[in-house]
C-alpha cells in the first residue's frame, strides 16, 4: 500500500477502497442492533438505569424489561411466584425489591443469572421457610431482608456460599430454633448484622454464641423472644451491655425470659431487674389461669396457694410478675399502688385501666429458685350501666326544666308590637293614633243574648278612634275605657254628652 500511494493519481484511487474495507470492518466488528429495541413496560417508570413497577398491582413480571436496569422495584404488587431465569436479561442487576407481595416459596433458579445482586428485599410477603437453594447463586449478595413474613424453619446451609454476606433481618418470623452454628463460618467474614427479634426462639445455645467474633455480638438482636431464663445467657447479654454492643444496649427492656415453661406470660426484663437473675433456675409447676373481672377504681386481692409450691416453705418468699413484665416483691412497689403481703398475696390498691393484664405468682425460694403458684388474668371494666342510667335521668330533668322555662317565657314575656297600645290611655283623654291599627280584642265572645244584657264586670272592650264620617247626620264616636259598672256616674254622663251631641247633628227636626 505504501508502495501504491507514491504518486498522486494512485493515491487518489486507493483512498476509496480503504474506505470501504474500513467501514465493512465496522459493520462486521458491532453488534447486531435488535429490530425491536426493548421499551419501557406499560405501568413503569424508567430512568436510565432505574426500573419502578410499584403498586400497579401486577400478578406477574413485566416482558422485555431493559437490559440496563440496575435496580428493580417490584414491590407492593400480587406477585405469587418468580420463575427461572427471569433475570437473564439484566446482567447489570443490583438491587431488586419485591417487598409486599404474596411469594411462597422460590424456584430452584429464580435467582440464577443474578450474579451481581448485592441487595435483595423479600420482607412482608408469604415464605415459610428458606430452603437452601433459593440464594446459593447470589454469591455477590450483601444484604438480604426477610422479615415480616411466615418463616418457621432457616436450612443450615442457607448461607453458606454467601462470602459477602453482611446484613442477614429475620425478625417478625415464627422462628422457634436458628442454625446458630452455621453463622460461625459467615462471622469470620463479613456478616455484621443478624436481626431475629421479635421471633419465638425458646432457647438460644449460649455456649456457641459466646465462640463467635466480638462484631456479630455487636449486631446479633435477639430482643423480645420468649427465651429461657438462664444464668449463661443473662451473664453473655450483660458481658455485650457493658461492652456497649448496640444489639443489647440500645434494647434492654426489650430483654425478656420465660420464668416457667409452663408459664409462657411469665416474662420478666431480666435486663431492668438483673438483680433477680444472677443466679437463676426455674421449675416446673402447673397452674390454671382464672379470670378476674374489677372496676375502676376497686381494690383487688390476689392470692396464691402456697400448698403448690414445690419448694420448702421455710424461707420462702412471693414474688409477682405484672403484665408489664416487672418484679414485684415485698413490700410493693414504689408508689404503693401495688403491695406483697407476706403471706404471697398482692393487693392492688386501686384498680386502673393500665393494670389489666396476666399477674403471674412466683414462689421465691434461695438461691432464687422459682415454682409458678398461680396466674390471674384481670380485666378493668369501667361502670357503664351505672353511668348510663345517671345520664339519663340528668338528661330528663334538663329537658323538663328547659321546655317549662320556654312556656313562661312565651305565655308572659311576649314582647308587644305597639308600644303605644300597651299602655292604658288616662280616663277621657283623647284617643291614641296608633289605636287606628288595633283590632278589637276580647276574651269574651259578644253579647248575643238581647239588647237588654247587662255588661259583665270581667268583660273587656276596646274601641276604634272615633271615625269622622257621618252615618244619617251622627257621628260615631268612641271611648278607649273599661266600663266596670253601666250604671257609674262617668257613664252617665259620657252618655248624656253623647245623646246631646247627636240630637245637636241630627236630621230630624227638633219639636217642641
Amino acid at each position: 500500500l505504501p508502495a501504491t500511494m507514491s504518486s498522486p493519481a494512485t493515491a487518489d484511487s486507493v483512498w476509496p477502497r480503504v474506505a470501504k474495507l474500513f467501514l465493512l470492518l465496522l459493520q462486521l466488528c458491532a453488534p447486531q442492533a435488535s429490530p425491536h429495541p426493548h421499551r419501557c413496560p406499560d405501568a413503569c417508570i424508567c430512568t436510565s438505569d432505574l426500573l419502578s413497577c410499584s403498586r400497579q398491582m401486577l400478578q406477574r413480571v413485566p416482558q422485555a424489561l431493559p437490559p440496563t436496569t440496575s435496580t428493580l422495584d417490584l414491590s407492593h404488587n400480587a406477585l405469587t411466584r418468580l420463575h427461572d431465569h427471569w433475570l437473564a436479561a439484566l446482567p447489570h442487576l443490583e438491587a431488586l425489591h419485591v417487598s409486599h407481595n404474596q411469594i411462597r416459596d422460590l424456584s430452584p433458579r429464580a435467582f440464577h443469572n443474578a450474579s451481581f445482586l448485592r441487595h435483595l428485599d423479600m420482607s412482608s410477603n408469604h415464605l415459610q421457610a428458606v430452603e437452601r437453594h433459593y440464594f446459593e447463586a447470589l454469591v455477590s449478595l450483601e444484604e438480604l431482608l426477610l422479615y415480616d413474613n411466615h418463616i418457621k424453619r432457616v436450612d443450615e446451609n442457607a448461607f453458606a456460599k454467601l462470602s459477602d454476606l453482611r446484613k442477614v433481618y429475620l425478625s417478625w418470623n415464627n422462628l422457634t430454633t436458628f442454625p446458630f452454628h452455621a453463622v460461625q463460618g459467615l462471622g469470620i467474614h463479613k456478616l455484621r448484622t443478624l436481626d431475629l427479634s421479635s421471633n419465638s426462639l425458646s432457647s438460644i445455645p449460649v455456649e456457641v454464641l459466646a465462640a463467635l467474633p466480638e462484631n456479630i455480638g455487636n449486631g446479633l438482636y435477639l430482643h423480645n423472644n420468649p427465651v429461657r431464663c438462664s444464668c449463661a445467657l443473662y451473664l453473655m447479654l450483660q458481658r455485650w451491655n457493658q461492652r456497649g454492643f448496640s444489639s443489647v444496649k440500645d434494647f434492654s427492656e426489650e430483654h425478656t425470659c420465660k420464668v416457667s415453661d409452663n408459664a409462657p406470660r411469665s416474662l420478666i426484663k431480666f435486663l431492668k431487674h438483673r438483680d433477680m437473675f444472677e443466679n437463676c433456675s426455674a421449675s416446673t409447676e402447673d397452674a390454671h389461669l382464672s379470670h378476674l373481672e374489677v372496676v375502676v377504681g376497686q381494690p383487688v386481692l390476689l392470692t396464691c396457694n402456697t400448698s403448690k409450691s414445690s419448694l420448702p416453705q421455710t424461707h420462702t418468699t412471693s414474688m409477682w410478675i405484672t403484665p408489664h413484665h416487672e418484679p414485684i416483691k415485698h413490700p410493693g412497689n414504689s408508689n404503693g399502688s401495688l403491695e406483697v403481703y407476706r403471706n404471697g398475696s398482692l393487693r392492688i390498691a386501686a384498680a386502673k385501666p393500665w393494670l389489666s393484664g396476666v399477674y403471674v405468682g412466683l414462689a421465691m425460694n434461695s438461691p432464687y429458685n422459682f415454682s409458678r403458684m398461680c396466674e390471674f388474668n384481670m380485666t378493668v371494666l369501667y361502670p357503664k350501666a351505672a353511668g348510663e342510667t345517671f345520664s339519663t335521668g340528668l338528661t330528663t330533668l334538663l329537658g323538663c326544666i328547659v321546655s317549662l322555662v320556654l312556656v313562661i317565657i312565651y305565655l308572659y314575656l311576649t314582647p308587644c308590637r305597639c308600644l303605644g297600645c300597651c299602655k292604658k290611655p288616662a280616663p277621657l283623654s283623647p284617643p291614641q293614633e296608633c289605636s287606628a291599627q288595633s283590632s278589637i280584642l276580647s276574651t269574651t265572645p259578644p253579647a248575643t243574648d238581647g239588647p237588654n244584657r247587662k255588661a259583665s264586670a270581667n268583660k273587656h272592650v276596646v274601641f276604634l278612634e272615633p271615625i269622622r264620617e257621618t252615618q244619617n247626620g251622627k257621628i260615631r264616636l268612641a271611648l278607649g275605657e273599661d266600663f266596670p259598672d253601666p250604671k257609674h256616674p262617668k257613664v252617665l254622663q259620657l252618655k248624656s254628652d253623647s245623646e246631646s251631641i247627636s240630637s245637636v247633628f241630627s236630621d230630624t227636626p227638633i219639636v217642641s
